[in-house]
């Protein structure tokens, strides 16, 4: 109890001491005293510009006979500095303490002495909010109270506030607001500051966002409320999708990348829409939007993918000859890539799979199946990063292919050359290559 009756006894006498002196110290004339306080103000000798500076708190003029330009806002200002100053080098933190709440006394006596006319209510919120931030240590409450004086600063001037240590003020508030779990004022500050927001910020904004609507379905309706606002706005309709997506919404996603392609028609927008036909066994939407998506990249590698993409797709479809085709093109732009012989060689497999549904598979049929080897070597020696998947295409076929009696009966000696066409038979007509015996 003695221990706060002392500090209380300590606050009251610099409290009381800061605004006592009403006129100069020793006889001084002010022009007298207020020359000494300058000077060791200026040269940081604050005990000094203290004893000198102090009466000008309590008198309070306007102006002083042979000073140009004296501005008594000005010296409350370096009386806050010279106290927050003086508090630094006390090691009894008592003392400190008195010190930093003399400082805040010459604060709120600014507020009560200058109108808004006088001086920038804007800036001395600002720096008020920087001084408990600061000396938070030292100041009971110290950074809600901050938070309090931002608020204020922000009112008055948001734009200012925003652009001040690149947005970090802003920053603290939205923290502070998330921290409260009051979504409603992040959310109307984050409206009002993004016009004015560089980079930094903004993307600390889109951090509280997500804080603020972690659930999906919250999310989404959020975000729809801002498309609405919006609605050209890729960036929302695409995170809208993918929030859908996630859902399982899958209606509601593809609606929205419908509606992104709308707006913009790109390689990536094409390919999402290619995806979800995929995904659904819609395969002629499918290829619809992969051939478009062919003619929105000039990216080779894009393009090679894609036709063999649509490759993929006719065979599911169980249009074998169109397969063929497009594997072809990826070939064509990609000499040194196996897969789309890897491809070829599925399809002429998938073509005897065809031909012999139905009934049993013949010696002839069995031709087929070199042709299928043969496609596998070229696409090991085209790249040899396929060499193992090859090999196990290889083990899969090895047993399908013309046995030693069916060579005998047919008369076929190694390295003899065959047609695949309609020779075998007619459902083998497309194809019009020929493989050797093996």
């Amino acid at each position: 109890m003695k221990k706060y009756i002392a500090i209380f006894a300590i606050l009251f006498a610099y409290s009381s001491e800061a605004y006592s002196q009403s006129e100069p110290p020793y006889g001084m004339s002010e022009i007298q005293a207020y020359s000494i306080f300058y000077e060791n103000f200026r040269t940081g000798n604050y005990d000094m510009a203290l004893q000198f500076g102090k009466w000008m708190l309590e008198k309070q003029p306007r102006t002083i006979e042979g000073v140009n330009r004296f501005n008594l806002a000005t010296q409350y200002n370096r009386m806050i500095n010279v106290y927050t100053e003086i508090s630094k080098a006390q090691t009894d933190p008592s003392l400190r303490v008195a010190y930093i709440d003399t400082a805040i006394a010459i604060f709120d006596q600014a507020f009560e002495t200058f109108s808004e006319d006088e001086i920038d209510y804007y800036t001395w919120h600002f720096n008020r909010g920087r001084f408990y931030q600061e000396n938070q240590g030292q100041i009971r409450r110290g950074m809600d109270l901050a938070y309090e004086e931002y608020m204020k600063a922000y009112e008055l001037d948001a734009e200012r506030l925003t652009t001040a240590g690149d947005g970090y003020y802003i920053q603290i508030l939205l923290a502070n607001f998330v921290s409260k779990n009051d979504r409603e004022s992040a959310l109307s500050m984050i409206d009002t500051v993004e016009p004015f927001a560089g980079a930094s910020l903004m993307r600390n904004i889109e951090e509280v966002r997500d804080g603020l609507f972690s659930d999906p379905v919250e999310r989404i309706e959020f975000l729809e409320g801002r498309l609405a606002e919006s609605p050209g706005d890729q960036a929302l309709i695409t995170e809208i999708a993918s929030l859908h997506e996630g859902l399982g919404n899958r209606a509601e996603a593809i609606r929205y990348a419908e509606k992104l392609y709308e707006i913009s028609k790109t390689f990536e927008n094409a390919k999402r829409l290619a995806d979800y036909a995929q995904s659904d066994a819609q395969y002629e939407v499918a290829i619809k939007y992969l051939q478009e998506a062919i003619e929105l990249t000039n990216d080779n590698t894009q393009k090679r993918n894609l036709n063999l993409e649509i490759s993929e797709t006719y065979q599911n479809m169980g249009n074998l000859r169109s397969a063929r085709q497009f594997a072809r093109a990826s070939s064509q732009l990609d000499r040194n890539w196996g897969q789309p012989y890897i491809r070829i060689a599925t399809i002429y497999a998938a073509a005897v799979t065809q031909c012999t549904s139905g009934r049993q598979i013949e010696r002839d049929d069995r031709i087929v199946y070199w042709l299928v080897l043969d496609y596998l070597d070229r696409a090991r020696s085209a790249d040899s990063s396929v060499a193992s998947e090859v090999q196990r295409r290889y083990r899969t076929y090895e047993p399908v292919l013309p046995t030693t009696q069916d060579k005998f009966f047919r008369g076929w000696e190694e390295g003899d050359e065959l047609q695949v066409g309609s020779n075998i038979a007619e459902c083998y007509g497309w194809i019009g290559e020929s493989t050797k015996v093996r």
